[in-house]
């Protein structure tokens, strides 16, 4: 992929979520085509969704209005295995749901450093995390392929849903190596392609920024994250998310292709 084309991609996603976080502040459908991007003024229809996505009502009512957005694919705390005293790093944070989801698991020792190249979201979850006295979150501005995070600095890296919006994911996951300790672990939730998407599907830009044309094939993936230098790779892709995922972009068979996964992997631990 040249370089042109990858800005192109990048440029397309941050603006697509621009819109999603103003469409949100305003209380308002956010108007894209895709129902990846699940924003609505009813709080009833963002439970829904997120419940669906394999959060409980409990979360969602734990976090301030306008966090949960109803983005995603996925719960990835579901298989993070969070601990008090650990630095989280969530890539692609939105207006900071998982972020907050994982505060009081990690507890006032610990940290929450979340991640977005959108200023709109960035912005947007701040106001949240002040709202909700979230004093060990913080929301820094980044993109996935070029961390704002020092080295072998986090215990968990989580994710949901993102991943798969970059044009670069070799580098996404060298970069997510890199930011984790010795022995970390990577916890993300996203979407993989069963099968080869049709090319027109591939360059379809609503579907790409709607988390379905980006989406790696399984075997990719492993090598991604091996060539990385991650251990312990289990990917765990979800049948059942393919009833969700057929409403992203109705009567457009997207299902066919595509669905959600947990994406598990470790850092080799440090020798001597």
């Amino acid at each position: 992929m040249s370089q042109k084309h990858t800005d192109e991609i990048r440029q397309q996603v941050r603006e697509s979520y621009a819109r999603v976080a103003e469409a949100s502040n305003a209380g308002e459908c956010c108007g894209e085509t895709s129902s990846c991007c699940g924003v609505s003024d009813d709080v009833a229809i963002n439970t829904l969704i997120s419940t669906r996505l394999g959060y409980s009502a409990a979360d969602v009512a734990a976090v301030p209005d306008g966090a949960d957005m109803g983005l995603g694919c996925g719960n990835p705390r579901a298989i993070a295995s969070l601990r008090p005293g650990e630095v989280v790093v969530d890539l692609g944070s939105g207006g900071g749901f998982d972020a907050f989801l994982a505060s009081p698991e990690v507890g006032a020792t610990g940290r929450v450093i979340g991640v977005d190249m959108t200023p709109t979201m960035v912005s947007k979850a701040r106001a949240n995390a002040e709202k909700g006295a979230f004093t060990n979150v913080e929301f820094r501005l980044g993109e996935i392929e070029h961390l704002p995070v020092a080295d072998d600095s986090a215990d968990v890296i989580i994710s949901n849903c993102v991943i798969n919006l970059s044009p670069n994911k070799p580098q996404v996951f060298r970069e997510a190596f890199r930011i984790l300790k010795p022995g970390g672990r990577l916890a993300v939730s996203d979407v993989v392609a069963s099968t080869e998407l049709p090319e027109a599907m591939r360059n379809d830009p609503v579907l790409y920024a709607g988390c379905i044309a980006g989406a790696p094939l399984l075997d990719d993936l492993h090598a991604m994250l091996r060539d990385a230098g991650f251990q312990e790779i289990r990917v765990t892709p979800k049948d059942e998310s393919r009833e969700f995922i057929k409403d992203w972009a109705p009567g457009r068979g997207v299902e066919d292709y595509v669905l959600s996964a947990h994406i598990e992997a470790t850092k080799p631990a440090a020798q001597g």
